[in-house]
């Protein structure tokens, strides 16, 4: 079979352009230019209307819904995988910190926005994942960009190759897009499927990285890890995971994907995480090999032209990092909360995902279809998350679930009746079966 690897940008599942509709008369849907006389010249943002119009004949809008502090809502949209959101341990060691450093950081790392607590939560996070090193970021967006395009700069000589999985995040594609734009050469192997990435590999000539989600967050499939970085090694390339959905999940008391693959510690290997899931908090980090935390400190932009992360998250996130290590317990807890949950939904006839980690993604026949499922559960107190495109690799919508290892039987009975019984009235099951 001949490779699908193919040295050019990755294919943008992302796109924020909707597909636009046809007229009744067969004439594609126009942006609306804005009101324009031979005395006013168009209006520079008149485009915006009809882009937006586009995207709602496409079932493609969306809106901002502020929840309330305490909804009486069984919530499982967000990503609290281990209940460690409202933790009194995590909350108190977030509002200490506010009181002893302040509302913010108050300016860049490298300026004045460091504090003892970041470089506390930066040694327990490596010590975690058996990494000589971590860098804390304000999110782990800007933990993701600043590990690809530091890695990926021209410091290194020659422009690297990036060869990347299709369904990679989208914080993962923008830094690879950044990266391209400043002279990297990239390719696309299919999904989770490490003999396209060494086809990719094949041609490289000097340096090269493997990029890969570690958990795929649309329907929580676990990437062979270890596979991808056997194929690096033979091609002396580096392999990048995103863990963001591993950390506290996969892997002996959550200690992460590579822990899980047998590459704890691998002097080849660099991780970013997110804070903001398991650990209830919110900010990035990325762990490796400490040359590669000093090049990210010194060149990375996102590090040294950003505010520090609020010294509140940082005390909050050591916090919940630290009673994932007294229970470790919690780990196996959202999986099997989460295997629960899509054997439940696949005995009820819907199209569930199989998960490896905390995600559980369920079919559905279309934008709409998925919006209106979503409001039906609401309206019946669970609150699941609704993914449609842009934010789907394979633009198929689906309902998104998230465990959590707090959830009891009770709940898991109301969430599986719930979903069922307010399922939109046509067929989800494919002949192929699962999403995956």
């Amino acid at each position: 079979m001949p490779s699908t690897a193919a040295t050019a940008p990755p294919r943008r599942p992302w796109t924020l352009r909707a597909r636009r509709p046809p007229s009744p008369a067969g004439t594609p849907v126009r942006a609306d230019p804005g009101p324009s006389t031979a005395a006013s010249p168009r209006h520079p943002f008149g485009w915006l209307d009809g882009a937006a119009r586009i995207r709602a004949a496409a079932g493609l809008s969306r809106r901002t819904a502020p929840r309330a502090a305490d909804d009486g809502l069984l919530d499982l949209a967000g990503n609290d995988y281990l209940g460690l959101l409202r933790h009194p341990d995590v909350v108190g060691a977030a509002a200490d910190a506010a009181r002893a450093w302040g509302a913010g950081a108050g300016g860049s790392r490298l300026v004045s926005g460091d504090t003892d607590l970041h470089q506390e939560l930066e040694r327990e996070l490596a010590a975690f994942y058996g990494t000589e090193s971590a860098l804390v970021f304000s999110s782990g967006y800007a933990a993701n960009l600043a590990m690809v395009t530091a890695l990926a700069s021209r410091d290194g000589g020659d422009a690297p190759l990036l060869v990347c999985d299709r369904h990679n995040h989208a914080s993962l594609i923008d830094a690879t897009r950044l990266a391209k734009a400043s002279g990297a050469r990239v390719a696309v192997f299919d999904h989770a499927d490490p003999d396209r990435a060494a086809e990719a590999l094949a041609p490289a000539r000097g340096r090269a990285l493997v990029l890969s989600d570690a958990v795929f967050s649309v329907d929580g499939d676990l990437a062979d890890a270890a596979a991808l970085a056997r194929t690096a090694r033979r091609h002396g390339a580096a392999l990048l995971l995103d863990d963001a959905h591993g950390l506290g999940v996969v892997g002996p008391g959550g200690r992460g994907t590579p822990t899980a693959a047998g590459l704890r510690g691998a002097d080849d290997v660099v991780v970013s995480v997110t804070l903001s899931k398991s650990l209830g908090a919110q900010g990035g980090a990325v762990l490796g090999p400490r040359r590669v935390v000093r090049h990210l400190v010194e060149t990375a932009r996102t590090f040294v032209f950003d505010t520090g992360l609020a010294p509140a998250s940082a005390g909050a996130a050591l916090a919940a990092l630290r009673v994932l290590v007294a229970e470790p317990g919690r780990a196996a807890a959202v999986r099997d909360r989460a295997r629960r949950l899509s054997e439940g939904l696949r005995e009820r006839g819907l199209d569930a995902s199989r998960p490896d980690a905390a995600v559980v993604s369920v079919g559905a026949p279309s934008p709409e279809a998925a919006v209106a499922w979503r409001a039906a559960c609401l309206a019946e107190g669970v609150r699941v998350g609704c993914f449609r495109p842009p934010s789907v690799p394979d633009g198929r919508s689906r309902l998104r679930l998230t465990a959590r290892a707090t959830l009891g039987d009770g709940d898991l009975d109301r969430v599986l009746a719930v979903v069922g019984s307010t399922r939109p009235p046509v067929p989800l099951r494919r002949e192929s079966g699962a999403v995956r």
